[in-house]
């Protein structure tokens, strides 16, 4: 069963029966649920399908000649769909003018003809000539034929959004949808574990989320006889774990140059923060370029990084920050380079370095469920700026860091601390006066209109003692599982 995407589906369907040529382009990060998406809601209806070839290979000698074997398995795929017997297509003009071919013999006047292509970006291989042909198809042929609906999918969004929905030449404004598939939040993480048998309380859901995030081939791998660091211990770290090597295969299926994109996100997990991109420059070494600012882009549009503002000094700088729970999981405790000490999970949960991850992974978390925090403050329809700030400290002053800034357009700031705690959270005397120095170093740097409303994001709420009062607003776990 396909759990979530109603409204994905809903819309699928409703291009399936519009009586109209269909261009539609689905994409989203790798393993996020493009294919069985199309699989579930078109089900028997599809008309032919084909997969790109995956360039990861042990065999380098093998993309030497990874046109042809695009073709030659684009040639298959036609004669399993009941093309006759012929040779191969030698460019994508003719591998295209086959399935036109294909598809008129299969034409019987009353059906829907659609054509799914997954992991199209894959077939873009270089000099091939492939959007040539994909224009060529769309342009000369299937946009005049109303029973003809093209869907294709793309784990690489950059391609997607470059190549088709960007596209300044042929294919320029022939998109009639797009959908881009983004990760499960939370609410979608609890159905999913319902669907599969699974019964895990939300804090240990969140935990799940915090390590893998919401990609539901990850959450596929938990075993509903294992507790979530049981669970953990065997998808990252037994012999033979499913992800141990996942973040290479990851990088080297979505991007030509691998290496140099998990370079960048390598340094940008050695800062919470993140890092402008002068510091980021200077990390990797990488040289200052539009090649560079592209890469970044390209990391932006997967939704492994975050741009933000951050204040400081009364001004803003951008900030790049590794946002994917995935990537910074794996970075810190699975990886080559991370602590030998991981191989036993369950006994390194209450050490320290998980401890501290563990904090900051929730505030990744709340960072990705922004939408649930502003309706969570009744303040889903006003425009907002949400960051970071951090204030270097010296010699005689102490820095400061604030968790989340809310920067709302009806003149109020919401200065949101946030702790993930086993239990209610208490605010003893120590957190009033860090509030209190806080709230008055961000005075400083804010309109000074505006109003500061602190703002507690924790597990479980705050326990109503002495300093209970410095908070305007308490959001709890349950506020971060709404549907929305």
């Amino acid at each position: 069963m396909l759990t979530g995407r109603e409204k994905e589906q809903k819309k699928l369907r409703a291009l399936y029966e519009s009586g109209q040529a269909e261009f539609v382009a689905v994409y989203g990060r790798r393993r996020v649920g493009k294919t069985y998406l199309i699989d579930e809601v078109f089900n028997n209806d599809i008309t032919f399908r084909h997969a790109g070839l995956s360039p990861i290979s042990d065999d380098d000698t093998s993309k030497k000649n990874n046109m042809k074997e695009q073709l030659g398995h684009f040639h298959q795929s036609l004669l399993a769909h009941g093309m006759k017997e012929c040779e191969p297509p030698e460019s994508w003009l003719d591998a295209f003018y086959m399935l036109e071919k294909l598809l008129l013999e299969r034409d019987d006047g009353k059906k829907r003809q659609l054509v799914f292509i997954d992991e199209i970006q894959w077939l873009d291989t270089p000099k091939a000539g492939f959007i040539r042909g994909l224009e060529a198809f769309w342009n000369g042929w299937a946009c005049h034929r109303h029973n003809v609906m093209l869907v294709v999918c793309g784990s690489s969004t950059s391609w997607i959004l470059d190549k088709l929905i960007n596209n300044h030449g042929g294919l320029y404004n022939r998109l009639t949808w797009e959908i881009e598939l983004q990760p499960f939040n939370l609410y979608e993480c609890e159905q999913f574990f319902i669907s599969k048998g699974l019964s895990l309380s939300r804090y240990d859901i969140a935990q799940a989320y915090m390590m893998v995030g919401g990609i539901p081939y990850y959450l596929n791998y938990f075993d509903k006889a294992l507790s979530v660091p049981q669970n953990i211990q065997a998808i990252f770290f037994d012999r033979g774990a499913p992800l141990k090597d996942e973040f290479d295969r990851l990088f080297s299926s979505l991007f030509t140059n691998p290496d140099v994109m998990k370079s960048i996100v390598m340094a940008l997990n050695t800062k919470y923060r993140g890092l402008t991109r002068r510091e980021l420059l200077s990390k990797t070494g990488i040289t200052d370029s539009g090649l560079f600012s592209r890469q970044l882009k390209s990391l932006e549009n997967g939704a492994f990084i975050i741009k933000y503002d951050s204040y400081g000094n009364g001004k803003r700088e951008s900030f790049y920050k590794l946002a994917d729970p995935f990537c910074i999981f794996y970075l810190r405790f699975v990886s080559d380079s991370s602590s030998r000490k991981k191989k036993e999970w369950i006994s390194a949960a209450d050490t320290q370095s998980v401890v501290t991850w563990t904090g900051l992974a929730f505030e990744n978390l709340c960072f990705n469920h922004i939408k649930q925090i502003k309706a969570a403050l009744g303040i889903s329809g006003v425009s907002t700026d949400e960051s970071l700030w951090s204030k270097k400290g010296t010699d005689d002053v102490e820095g400061a860091q604030i968790d989340l800034i809310i920067e709302r357009k009806d003149n109020v700031v919401n200065m949101c601390e946030i702790k993930f705690y086993s239990d209610e959270f208490t605010a003893d005397k120590e957190c009033h006066f860090a509030l209190v120095r806080r709230e008055r170093l961000l005075r400083e740097i804010i309109p000074k209109k505006a109003s500061i409303h602190n703002t507690l994001i924790t597990t479980f709420g705050l326990r109503r003692v002495e300093y209970f009062g410095d908070f305007v607003s308490t959001i709890t776990l349950e506020d971060l599982f709404q549907d929305l």
